[in-house]
């Protein structure tokens, strides 16, 4: 008598990260209904971020699905170095936001990343610094009218920064 293959199942460290990112989702979508999805100008303050955790809980429910179907192959370890390198730049960035501003801040994060840690070269990781802080800084603030903090400063605050 012959036994059917055993079925994979997903890992539970997949299955952590899926309902981590549909609880993620969740919470996004229920807390930005308070902050009003319509005004009678237009768009609220809630309807971007409702849009996201819609997209948010979306993914969630189709890498779900996708695992289910089909599990993933077991990764190999994280490298512990730049999951640390990561986590530590995204606190200190946080934390220094309000003081040098979001295009600084964020000009920094982003130099730290492509030309420290992923030995990008000057040009290229200058145009693409500049790019994903000041870009985004003047895409935020006048495409989207969503103010991003500036520095608190006066030098900096005096220069645009």
């Amino acid at each position: 008598m012959t036994q059917s293959p055993a079925r994979a199942r997903p890992a539970r460290s997949v299955l952590a990260g899926i309902a981590a990112f549909g609880a993620l989702g969740a919470y996004v979508l229920v807390s930005s209904v308070s902050l009003g999805l319509w005004t009678s100008l237009g768009p609220g303050p809630g309807l971007f971020p409702f849009a996201m955790g819609a997209v948010l809980a979306s993914m969630s429910v189709l890498w779900l699905l996708q695992e289910l179907k089909r599990p993933s192959a077991a990764g190999e370890g994280a490298d512990g170095g730049l999951v640390l390198a990561v986590v530590g730049s995204l606190v200190l960035l946080a934390a220094l936001l309000d003081l040098l501003g979001f295009q600084l801040g964020m000009f920094l994060f982003l130099m730290y990343h492509l030309k420290i840690r992923g030995k990008r070269g000057w040009l290229s990781a200058l145009l693409t610094a500049l790019a994903g802080s000041v870009g985004a800084f003047y895409a935020f603030n006048y495409g989207l009218n969503v103010a991003l903090p500036v520095s608190s400063i006066p030098v900096l605050n005096l220069i645009g920064l």
